[in-house]
């Protein structure tokens, strides 16, 4: 009698199971490598030293400096990414302020530019509304 050995090759689904496993490892993996590859560079209080020498470990020594930025510097990588992000919605609030203002011009006027703003996408629904009734009201 013949002992036969299945392997996942043998059974198609399988292997396209295996297939799509694999293929989710690396996106996560690139995922994974460029995060640490921006906040390396957002880190302001990281010399340029520290910067050069993170990357140069994370590139040489992937899986190895991957890991060891993430022990030595993971709690503070999601501290960064918010700061940024509040950074960001503070610069697109001051330029919306700053398009739409209060200036000299006629109520009509401002109605024009919010609508404008409106159209591009600057402002949603809510915030036209909002502005409309501070100018009308």
């Amino acid at each position: 009698m013949e002992s036969h050995m299945f392997l996942s090759y043998d059974y198609p689904i399988l292997g396209t199971f295996w297939t799509i496993m694999w293929v989710f490892l690396w996106v996560l993996w690139f995922m994974i490598l460029f995060r640490i590859i921006i906040d390396i560079f957002r880190d302001h209080q990281l010399s340029g030293w520290g910067k050069a020498g993170w990357l140069i470990l994370v590139v040489i020594l992937p899986f190895l400096g991957v890991l060891v930025y993430v022990i030595a510097r993971g709690k503070g990588m999601s501290k960064r990414e918010v700061k940024s992000l509040q950074e960001q919605q503070a610069a697109m609030d001051a330029y919306i302020r700053e398009t739409a203002g209060t200036g000299t011009g006629s109520a009509g006027d401002e109605l024009t530019k919010l609508s404008e703003l409106k159209a591009r996408g600057d402002l949603t629904e809510e915030e036209f509304q909002q502005a409309k009734a501070r100018l009308l009201g």
